[in-house]
């Protein structure tokens, strides 16, 4: 698989599973919502309390299983690559821009930005460095 298929593939798959290193170095996996942003990098929107926040800050590389809308049978694909942790005020954006693809267009910007803000809600964007499955024979 390339790069580009899997950037297709997250245009319209958002159900994902990431993986990140604790500190002693075991794994966490947390459920997400991954899209494409706009440079082609995969963006998560987060609190910035949680444990993938601060696994990403200690070790910035990932993996990220992102699958279709039904468990078995779907298509799937797993991304690596090194996410970044995107502070307000840059992050705000890019969580608005989040909510326009997966819940859709809020009635309400205004309350979506507060939340946004109320929650701590911050930005991670993801490069992506390798994607698979890979072809097998």
């Amino acid at each position: 698989m390339e790069i580009s298929e899997a950037r297709e593939f997250l245009q319209s798959n958002h159900r994902g599973c990431l993986v990140t290193r604790k500190k002693d170095g075991s794994l966490q996996m947390t459920l997400v919502s991954p899209v494409l942003g706009a440079d082609g990098e995969v963006i998560i929107t987060a609190r910035d309390t949680t444990y993938k926040v601060k696994n990403i800050r200690r070790n910035p590389q990932i993996s990220l299983l992102v699958h279709g809308e039904t468990f078995n049978g779907s298509n799937y694909i797993q991304v690596d690559g090194k996410a970044e942790v995107i502070q307000h005020p840059q992050a705000l954006n890019i969580v608005l821009d989040w909510h326009r693809q997966i819940p859709g267009e809020p009635k309400n910007w205004q309350e979506i930005r507060d939340k946004t803000l109320a929650e701590g809600r911050i930005a991670i964007r993801v490069a992506i460095e390798k994607v698979g499955p890979q072809t097998r024979k």
